[in-house]
């Protein structure tokens, strides 16, 4: 019987503008602000901070930018 391995404590790959979306909210950026700087809407920056929060599994702005630092954001 053969087992593959795996690993606890696998990030998932977060699309480069959830990426950017989570390094201006991390720098203290407004929703606004950073529609504004990305060109989009406050409707798809909150769209996207909502799919962060659930592949990361955060709650909490004060996560999302420990977990901006944490990847070099």
């Amino acid at each position: 019987m053969t087992t593959t391995p795996t690993t606890p404590h696998t990030t998932p790959t977060l699309a480069p503008r959830e990426q950017e979306t989570l390094r201006h909210i991390a720098a203290g950026h407004t929703y606004h602000q950073t529609a504004r700087h990305m060109g989009l809407s406050t409707h798809t920056i909150d769209a996207y901070l909502r799919r962060i929060r659930t592949k990361l599994n955060i709650n909490t702005t004060a996560e999302l930018t420990r977990t901006a630092i944490t990847l070099g954001l």
